[in-house]
């Protein structure tokens, strides 16, 4: 016999199923449909104006009153309506998204899941402000879906990157005819519980966008296999060609628009068009920006535009293959941060965005392709933030006072020289003082994000921002000439882990000089070393371009930072040390203790 109740997820119980458990004859089979009332459900919604409460289904299998199986199914209650208004509504709430797409590599773990990896990253995208993901672009492990449905990201579960035209020789395409219903129905089956799925995608970019009755026959077919298996979401595809004219937007319940809407190169934003002959649909920006950048590597003269491809000296240094952190500049086909909220703000309908990329991610490096990572992430691979970080923090979190200010003020050779000064706040008016006097003071101005001084002279000394927001004081920040590079910091997330040889404590390096300042251009060799019942799996240090294997317990830092990730020993319990050591400077230790009741 079969039968389910249900607990909520802080075990609180509810009653069980009214349905009767069937008697099954031996190999045989018996099917059980029933349903159940949850009066005044906690219902799940995303943070920090909802709370993800979520319950569980326990489905029981007896035979003769013995217990021989039993399964639990996390799921959550929700309301979500598509409204081509107002965008997303969650329970009520009109939820913009402030999403992100990421690639499914943890970095120096390389592509096996690590629950503390994966749910580190949504941690610090949570800071940013993030609220959605999207999984670009093939099903995610199950273990990533409980992380999102346990911290309260809303996500776009997509299942192919191509359907029956290749993108390369060797991808979906071959086998797409033969698997490509097996396959969808698999995940949707798998995933459909998942109360932080709120969209389902059946495809990126694929070349059939241009093909006609043909590619629009197979959209209908795969939106009619999501909504047979799941009929309470929508369905999408995320396009990248297609105009509102074409034949596959009409297959989709939402309009899914890759850099589009902000435009492409010299063709104009496509939002209202789509709105134009849609008026009925949802429509939200699948990838956004495609912005690119080295984490601390500022490159000048700084050019006027606020958003531009990379170009020799004009973006990017083909000498050392890194990409300006000034933040302006994008991949071809895509636009900085800027001109995608100015075409957003200009369009309010519009949903929302999942940015192109949350973090750097192994491969497709442009602009340079003999790097080892992409320029993409708003945190590079490491999980280091890049400026932009503070750019969408102040989008995001609006209510956050900070000023973020960049580039560092430590340039030796820059002396007397014009070094743009940029100010990342949700603050509306700023003026900037170098060793006390005046730049200027500056109000945005309509579709205008950041501040700017395009013609600060460097000096070595102090920069200071005061801010202001709707006519009161906001916030004050500084930032000051550093010393030369005299010693080590390493600092753990976290000090404790599980001795299951999973868990992971992330353990961040900086090149300080004598006053604790990071010494913003540092690039020292680091060693590492532990000691005690713990393991240096990886190390890092967000530089595309260092091919140095990620196990080599040597590394440069970069721009002051570096990053070593270390893991228990199974079983075993104590206490770990792990030190680092650079020619001339202070080393540093951190103590991480490993005990099997962390976690």
């Amino acid at each position: 016999m079969r039968s389910t109740r249900l607990a909520s997820a802080s075990a609180a119980r509810s009653p069980a199923s009214p349905a009767s458990p069937p008697a099954s004859p031996p190999h045989g089979k018996a099917e059980l449909k029933g349903s159940t009332i949850l009066s005044n459900p906690r219902l799940w919604g995303p943070p920090p104006t909802q709370a993800p409460n979520r319950y569980v289904a326990v489905s029981t299998v007896t035979q003769g009153g013995k217990l021989i199986d039993s399964y639990e199914t996390r799921f959550g209650v929700r309301d979500i309506k598509f409204d081509p208004d107002k965008g997303v509504i969650v329970n009520g709430e009109q939820i913009p998204l402030r999403g992100v797409n990421n690639h499914h590599d943890l970095g120096a773990l390389g592509a096996a899941f690590n629950a503390r990896a994966a749910e580190r990253q949504l941690e610090i995208l949570r800071d940013m402000g993030t609220n959605a993901v999207r999984m670009s672009h093939n099903p995610p492990a199950p273990e990533l879906l409980e992380l999102t449905d346990r911290m309260g990201f809303l996500v776009m579960d997509e299942v192919f990157d191509s359907w029956e035209k290749k993108k390369t020789p060797h991808d979906f395409h071959l086998i797409f005819p033969d698997w490509h219903e097996a396959d969808a129905r698999a995940m949707l089956r798998r995933d459909r519980n998942h109360p932080s799925i709120i969209i389902w995608s059946i495809g990126n970019e694929v070349g059939e966008q241009y093909d006609g009755e043909a590619g629009a026959k197979i959209g209908r077919e795969l939106v009619a296999i999501a909504h047979q298996e799941d009929p309470t979401r929508p369905a999408t595809s995320a396009m990248n060609y297609a105009k509102a004219d074409m034949l596959l937007p009409t297959t989709v319940d939402v309009i899914s628009l890759n850099y589009q809407g902000a435009g492409i190169r010299g063709i104009v934003g496509q939002y209202p068009a789509f709105r134009a002959k849609f008026p009925d649909k949802l429509i939200l920006s699948t990838e956004s920006a495609s912005a690119l950048s080295s984490r601390g590597e500022y490159m000048f003269p700084v050019a006027g535009a606020i958003s531009g491809p990379v170009r020799p000296w004009s973006g990017g240094n083909p000498d050392t293959h890194q990409v300006s952190a000034y933040e302006m500049h994008a991949a071809d086909f895509g636009s900085s941060p800027d001109r995608v909220w100015a075409a957003d703000d200009q369009n309010p309908y519009v949903a929302g965005e999942f940015v192109w990329t949350g973090f750097d991610y192994l491969g497709e490096p442009t602009p340079y392709y003999t790097s080892r990572s992409s320029y993409s992430g708003i945190l590079d691979l490491a999980g280091f933030p890049k400026d932009r970080f503070w750019l969408y923090q102040a989008r995001w979190r609006p209510d956050l006072k900070f000023a973020h200010i960049l580039p560092h003020w430590t340039w030796p050779d820059r002396v007397g020289q014009i070094t743009p000064v940029h100010v990342f706040s949700s603050a509306d008016e700023a003026e900037l003082f170098v060793n006390g006097k005046s730049q200027g003071k500056v109000k945005k101005r309509d579709y205008e994000y950041r501040f700017r001084w395009d013609y600060v002279v460097y000096e070595p000394g102090e920069v200071k921002v005061v801010t202001w927001k709707k006519g009161q004081p906001w916030v004050t920040e500084t930032i000051r000439t550093v010393g030369e590079a005299a010693k080590l910091s390493l600092t753990a997330d976290r000090s404790a882990i599980a001795d299951d040889g999973r868990d992971l404590s992330f353990v961040t390096l900086k090149v300080l000089d004598k006053d604790g300042n990071v010494v913003p251009a540092a690039k020292q060799d680091i060693s590492f070393s532990i000691e005690g019942p713990g393991e240096i799996i990886a190390t890092d240090n967000g530089n595309p371009t260092d091919l140095t294997a990620f196990p080599s317990k040597e590394r440069k830092a970069f721009n002051g930072l570096a990053l070593v990730i270390v893991k228990a020993k199974p079983g075993e319990k104590g206490r770990v040390t792990v030190r680092a050591s650079a020619p001339g400077l202070t080393a540093a230790q951190a103590v991480i203790s490993t005990n099997a009741t962390v976690r």
